[in-house]
């Protein structure tokens, strides 16, 4: 067995634990503070979340990729693209809420920035399947 398949069932597994605290641990703390904090709390959070997940993404599809390489098992392939779709969903479906909220000044924050931050949630919800299956897929062809 090469080296990259238990790293990819690692690296699935750390994207997943953090999009799961995310989204059951931080979003749900975040969401009881006032408005201005709410926001001001947000920006760099997510900032520091992107930056970690963003290279979890691209590491559980190399490592995925090269298992499957090395073993012909589809599976190892399947968890890699299940990685790598997290850029996408996030790049189009994820980042105008990013972006929405990235430009709104802190003092500007109340009832439009917390729907968007809410909606940012569900929809970081996505991500956090995206990882767990990707994460189910490695450990299905770690054990093929």
């Amino acid at each position: 067995m090469t080296p990259a398949a238990p790293l990819a069932l690692i690296v699935a597994a750390a994207f997943t634990g953090a999009a799961f605290y995310i989204n059951f641990a931080e979003q749900p703390a975040r969401l009881r503070l006032d408005d201005n904090a709410l926001l001001t709390e947000w920006k760099p959070s997510y900032k520091r979340g992107f930056a970690l997940q963003a290279i979890l993404a691209v590491l559980g599809l190399l490592f995925g990729a090269q298992a499957w390489q090395h073993t012909g098992n589809w599976g190892w392939l399947a968890g890699g693209l299940l990685m790598f779709a997290n850029w996408p969903f996030t790049l189009f479906v994820i980042m105008p809420t990013n972006n929405r909220l990235m430009t709104l000044p802190a003092n500007q924050a109340g009832p439009v920035s917390r729907k968007l931050i809410e909606h940012w949630g569900r929809r970081h919800a996505v991500r956090t399947g995206l990882g767990a299956v990707a994460t189910v897929t490695f450990y299905w062809a770690l054990l093929s």
